[in-house]
């Protein structure tokens, strides 16, 4: 996937997946480098030394880049969402963690988080048939975890309220043993499953967003601002891990609530977009008999 789509009048966003498998080296390098100008106006101390900002296509492999431009083409935020495929019975489970989010200081308050949250979750449960999505979220920020808790389906934990179930947890440990690096959590941190809160998080490569509480955006709802106040120790430096589902109730409500009205027709056109390709490259592979589509068709054989 690779579309570009305008959110109202001054920014346009570019939706790129999985660019480490086919961008081109200086393609690549130029897109870390956007996202590196965008980290360099939002950090106040220190530097990211982990996934995205290394231009190393291995790092770039499965994640999925949504980049905002303002007109002048000037990078002002991105979301790094991570497709982590967990190792679960009886099948294997494509989780999207919705990863690294940056907005330049000058462009907050500017109406984007359904763009940055949201859009890229909402996109591949169109291009998945509306199959539920799993989504996981690692923060310390309250007003991130309370856009997760009112964005997605089932998030656990949620301060207003919802049920940890079975699935919660068993997707909750296996990331944690095996996709740490994804959010820069590093080995000897701490995992408290009854609370679902990474103890003593920032080790991995991720000590620059490490905040104090007075320093982390607060939501609009004290609830949310509460719960990250009792169960996080912000001088250790916790976070909690939030786990839930892009369906057809959570897609429903962000599209009623979170996309602006002006925007809802262009989302739904690109969507329509990105389903269609799903269609036709498929067909255009099967009806080319003359070139090999590795499994997907396969090519004509000289059987003389």
């Amino acid at each position: 996937m690779d579309v570009t789509m305008r959110s109202g009048p001054d920014y346009q966003v570019r939706i790129v997946e999985r660019p480490g498998r086919w961008m081109a080296a200086d393609a690549l390098a130029g897109l870390s480098q956007d996202l590196r100008q965008i980290a360099g106006r939002t950090l106040l101390h220190g530097n990211l030394t982990y996934g995205v900002f290394s231009g190393d296509p291995e790092d770039l492999k499965d994640v999925i880049i949504t980049l905002v431009r303002r007109r002048d083409g000037a990078p002002i935020a991105f979301n790094a969402l991570v497709v982590m495929n967990i190792d679960t019975a009886p099948r294997p489970v494509d989780v999207l963690h919705l990863g690294l989010v940056m907005v330049d200081p000058d462009e907050r308050s500017k109406n984007l988080s359904w763009v940055l949250y949201g859009l890229t979750c909402f996109l591949i449960f169109f291009r998945r048939q509306f199959r539920p999505v799993w989504v996981s979220n690692v923060t310390q920020v309250p007003a991130v975890v309370g856009m997760v808790s009112q964005m997605f389906s089932e998030v656990w934990p949620n301060p207003q309220g919802g049920r940890r179930s079975l699935n919660h947890v068993l997707l909750a440990r296996l990331i944690m043993a095996q996709h740490r690096g994804v959010f820069g959590v590093g080995e000897d941190a701490g995992f408290d499953e009854d609370r679902f809160v990474i103890t003593d998080a920032y080790t991995g490569g991720s000590d620059g967003l490490k905040k104090t509480w007075d320093a982390a955006p607060k939501h609009r709802e004290d609830i949310f601002n509460r719960f990250c106040a009792e169960q996080l120790d912000y001088g250790r430096g916790d976070d909690v891990i939030q786990l839930g589902k892009m369906d057809m109730a959570a897609m429903r409500d962000y599209l009623a609530r979170d996309v602006p009205k002006s925007a809802v027709i262009g989302l739904l056109l690109t969507a329509g977009f990105v389903a269609l390709r799903r269609i036709i490259l498929p067909v255009a592979h099967w009806s080319d008999s003359g070139t090999e589509w590795s499994i997907l068709r396969s090519a004509k054989v000289d059987r003389k």
